[in-house]
C-alpha cells in the first residue's frame, strides 16, 4: 500500500484566543481518528496539530491513497425464511440480495456461495463479500466534516458565502482550504471552499500575500520563511517564553509566571516579538496585585518582578509585528496602559476614604441568596461560627479575633476596586484593614479566609485565618445543603466541592482537634437528613482526595468506613493501616475480622461485648479470651494516646489464638448460653480490632 504524508489547513478569520489551543488539538485528533477508522492511516501514523490565530491545520504521516479492501460477512436471514422446501431462494431472499446489489440474474450464481451457520437455536444464511476501501478523497471528505462537527466551538456564527446566496455556520468565516497528499491536492470541499495549495501568511509581514505550499512536509517551514508565521501553537509558545526570559534578564528582572496568560497571548500572535515597556513609578504606591491584574486581564502584558517578587515599573509586551524601530509600538503600549493604572490608583485612593467597618451596614442591602437572606445576615452566621471555632482552638482571645475578622471579611465586596476586579476580594480587604489600623492577624485573616482557593493553594497563615476560613466554608456548605442546593453531576454553581476540600485540608494538615459533630452543631445544623447528606458528601470528597494522594483504595476504605469524626487523625490512621498491612499476620487477621463481622451481622439484635469466663469450655476460647485480656488493654491505651500504629501492631499477637478458635470452636453451639458467650467473645474481638480502621476491608 502506497502512503504519503497529509497536510490539511483551514484558513479563517481570527479565532477566539482562549479556545484556540483546544480547537487545534480537537481538529487534529478528530480528523486523524476518522482517517484511522477508515483504514487510511498506517498503524504508526503520527498527527502534528497546528493552530495560529487564523488557521487550524494538521500534518499526518503515513496516509494511504486508498484504504485496503475488506472481506466482510453479512447475515442475511434465517434459512427457514431464505429457502423453500426444495432449497430454492424465496422472494424474501431475492429481495434482500437485490438490496445488496445482487440482481435476480446473478442470484443463481451467488446462492451456492452463501454459508449456513448456527445463529442461536436456528441456522442463518451469511454472505461473504469484498467491500472496496475508501479513496483518500472520499475518506478525507468524511474526516473533515467529522472534525469540524466535533470542534468544541464556544459560540457558532452564521455568515454568507461568496456566492451571495448561501450561508454556513462556523466559529469564524473561513476563506481558504489546503489539502495536500504529498505534493498532490486532494479534491475535498467544506464551508463553501474547495481545497487547493494556497494559504495566506502574516497580515503585514509576509513576503507575498499568498503562500503556495509545495508539499505536505514543507508547510511549517514555508509559512515561517515566506509567510512570517510560526504555525505550531507549541513552537510559538516556546518562542514567546524564550523571548520573555531573555528580555527580562536584560533588565535583571523576571516575568510573572502565568501559563493561562502565556497560552492566551500565544493565541493572539503569529509572529511574536517581545518588547520592554515601562510606566511611571508613582503607580507602584497602589497594591501590586491591582496593577498586575489590570495589566494581565485588560492588556495581556507580562509584569516584571524583582528578585524578591516585588512588582517593578517595567513590563513586557508580545507584539505581532517586528518593526525596525519599535519605539512607536512601545510608546503606544505605554500610553494605553497608563489610564488603566490611573483607574486602579483612583479606586484605591477612593476606597480608603471609607473604613471597612463603615461599609458593613451596606451588606444588609446585598442579597446573598433568595432563600438565605442578605450578605449581612450571612456574615452574622459566619462570625458566630468563627467565634465558636475560635473558642475550641484558642479560648476567648482567639474567639474575639476570629469574630472581628469574620465581621470585616466581606466588607471589601462593596469597594470600587473589588467591584472592578472581583478576583481581588479578600486581598483588598487586607490592605484596607491595615489602613484602618486593624491588627495584622485580623487583616491577614480577611485575605486568607478564601484560602485554599484551588487545589495546591496555600492554607491560611494564622489561627485567626483558619477559624474564619473554616467558618466561611462550613457555613456555605450548611446553608446550601439546608435548602437542598446539592451539587449534581458536573454542576456545582456554589463551588461546594471546593469548599469541602478546603475545609478537609485545614482540618487534616493543621491536625485541628475538631470533630465533625461539634462543627455541625456550631453551624446550627439540626436536621438529621441534612447532616447525613453533608457527612456523606464530606467523606466522599475525603476518600477521593486521599486516593489522589497515593493511598490505596483498600487503605482509604478501611479508615473512612469507620467515619472517624476527628479528621485531623486521618493521616496517622492511614499510616498505621499501611504498617499493619505489611505484617505477616495481617492477611490472616483481616480475613478473621471479616468472618467475625459476618457472623455478628447474622445475629438478631445487638451482641454485647461481654464474656463470662465460667462459660468458656474449649481450650481455644479460653486462650483467645486470655490473649484479648492482655492485648486489648495495650491496643486501647495506644489508641487513646493517639499512637494508632502501636495500637494495630499489638493486634498481631492475636493471630494464633484467633486461628485456633475458628479451627476448634463451634460458635453456634446448641446451648443458648454457650452460644451467647462465644458471640460476646467475638464481639469483644471485633471491638478490639476495629478502633483504628475496619481491618476486614483489607481482606481480598
Amino acid at each position: 500500500m502506497t502512503t504519503n504524508n497529509l497536510l490539511l489547513e483551514l484558513f479563517v478569520e481570527e479565532l477566539p484566543p482562549k479556545a484556540l489551543k483546544k480547537l487545534g488539538e480537537s481538529f487534529a485528533a478528530a480528523l486523524t481518528a476518522s482517517l484511522t477508522s477508515q483504514g487510511l492511516c498506517a498503524a504508526d501514523s503520527t498527527a502534528t496539530p497546528y493552530a495560529s490565530p487564523r488557521r487550524l491545520a494538521v500534518h499526518v504521516t503515513g496516509v494511504a491513497a486508498k484504504a485496503a479492501d475488506k472481506q466482510v460477512q453479512q447475515k442475511l436471514m434465517p434459512v427457514a425464511v431464505a429457502l423453500d422446501a426444495n432449497g430454492n431462494a424465496t422472494p424474501a431472499l431475492l429481495k434482500k440480495l437485490a438490496a445488496l446489489g445482487v440482481d435476480a440474474a446473478a442470484a443463481a450464481a451467488v446462492l451456492p456461495t452463501l454459508k449456513r451457520q448456527p445463529d442461536g437455536k436456528a441456522e442463518a444464511l451469511f454472505l461473504d463479500s469484498l467491500v472496496p476501501g475508501a479513496t483518500l478523497a472520499e475518506g478525507l471528505q468524511t474526516a473533515l466534516e467529522a472534525a469540524l462537527a466535533a470542534l468544541p466551538i464556544p459560540k457558532v456564527m452564521s455568515y454568507q458565502l461568496a456566492d451571495g446566496w448561501n450561508s454556513v455556520n462556523f466559529v469564524r468565516p473561513a476563506h481558504k482550504l489546503v489539502a495536500l497528499h504529498g505534493a498532490d491536492v486532494v479534491p475535498v470541499s467544506v464551508l463553501g471552499l474547495t481545497a487547493g495549495r494556497e494559504t495566506q501568511g502574516h497580515r503585514f509581514e509576509a513576503k507575498n500575500l499568498l503562500v503556495s505550499i509545495t508539499n505536505a512536509d514543507s508547510y511549517a517551514q514555508q509559512l515561517e520563511s515566506e509567510g512570517a508565521v510560526i504555525a505550531g501553537f507549541a513552537a510559538r509558545r516556546a518562542e514567546i517564553e524564550k523571548q520573555l526570559k531573555a528580555a527580562a534578564a536584560k533588565e535583571g528582572l523576571q516575568p510573572i509566571d502565568d501559563d493561562a496568560l502565556l497560552d492566551e497571548v500565544t493565541a493572539l500572535v503569529e509572529r511574536p516579538n517581545v518588547l520592554t515597556c515601562g510606566f511611571e513609578q508613582e503607580f507602584l504606591d497602589v497594591p501590586q496585585e491591582c496593577l498586575i491584574l489590570t495589566m494581565k486581564a485588560n492588556q495581556k502584558y507580562f509584569p516584571l518582578l524583582d528578585a524578591a517578587g516585588k512588582l517593578t515599573h517595567k513590563f513586557l509586551v508580545v507584539s505581532n509585528i517586528k518593526p525596525t524601530d519599535p519605539s512607536a509600538v512601545i510608546g503606544g503600549n505605554e500610553r494605553v496602559v497608563r489610564p488603566r493604572l490611573a483607574d486602579a490608583k483612583f479606586f484605591f485612593d477612593q476606597d480608603r476614604k471609607k473604613s471597612l467597618m463603615d461599609r458593613i451596614p451596606g451588606l444588609a442591602k446585598v442579597v446573598y441568596h433568595n432563600k438565605l437572606g442578605t450578605q449581612g445576615e450571612r456574615v452574622e452566621r459566619v462570625a458566630a461560627l468563627a467565634r465558636a471555632i475560635g473558642h475550641q482552638l484558642g479560648g476567648e482571645a482567639l474567639a474575639n479575633a476570629a469574630d472581628r475578622a469574620a465581621v470585616l471579611a466581606k466588607a471589601d465586596l462593596l469597594t470600587d476596586m473589588v467591584g472592578e476586579f472581583p478576583e481581588l476580594q479578600g486581598i483588598m480587604g487586607r490592605y484596607y484593614a491595615l489602613h484602618d489600623g486593624e491588627p495584622a492577624e485580623i487583616a491577614d485573616a480577611i485575605e486568607d479566609h478564601y484560602k485554599p482557593r484551588f487545589a495546591g493553594d496555600e492554607l491560611p497563615r494564622g489561627n485567626v485565618g483558619v477559624c474564619v476560613a473554616l467558618a466561611d466554608k462550613l457555613q456555605t456548605l450548611a446553608d446550601m445543603f439546608g435548602i437542598g442546593q446539592l451539587p449534581t453531576g458536573d454542576k456545582d454553581p456554589f463551588a461546594l466541592r471546593r469548599h469541602a476540600l478546603g475545609m478537609l485540608r485545614m482540618l487534616i494538615e493543621r491536625e485541628l482537634p475538631l470533630d465533625l459533630p461539634g462543627l455541625f452543631a456550631a453551624a446550627r445544623l439540626t436536621d438529621a437528613k441534612v447532616i447525613g447528606q453533608l457527612s456523606d458528601f464530606i467523606y466522599e470528597r475525603l476518600a477521593g482526595s486521599l486516593r489522589e494522594q497515593g493511598y490505596s483504595a483498600l487503605e482509604v476504605d478501611a479508615v473512612i468506613s469507620l467515619r472517624p469524626q476527628r479528621l485531623g487523625d486521618i493521616p496517622k490512621r492511614l499510616a498505621a493501616v499501611r504498617a499493619f498491612a505489611a505484617l505477616p499476620e495481617a492477611a490472616s487477621l483481616a480475613a478473621a475480622n471479616k468472618r467475625v463481622g459476618n457472623i455478628l451481622k447474622k445475629v438478631e439484635g445487638t451482641v454485647a461485648a461481654k464474656v463470662d469466663a465460667g462459660l468458656l469450655k474449649e481450650a481455644a476460647e479460653v486462650a483467645l479470651n486470655a490473649a484479648l485480656g492482655q492485648v486489648k488493654p495495650q491496643a486501647d491505651a495506644a489508641f487513646e494516646r493517639g499512637d494508632y500504629t502501636a495500637s494495630l501492631q499489638a493486634l498481631a499477637a492475636l493471630k494464633a489464638p484467633v486461628d485456633a478458635f475458628f479451627d476448634d470452636v463451634m460458635v453456634n453451639a446448641e446451648d443458648a448460653a454457650l452460644r451467647a458467650n462465644r458471640l460476646g467473645l467475638l464481639a469483644t474481638l471485633h471491638q478490639a480490632m476495629n478502633r483504628v480502621a475496619d481491618l476486614s476491608r483489607l481482606s481480598a
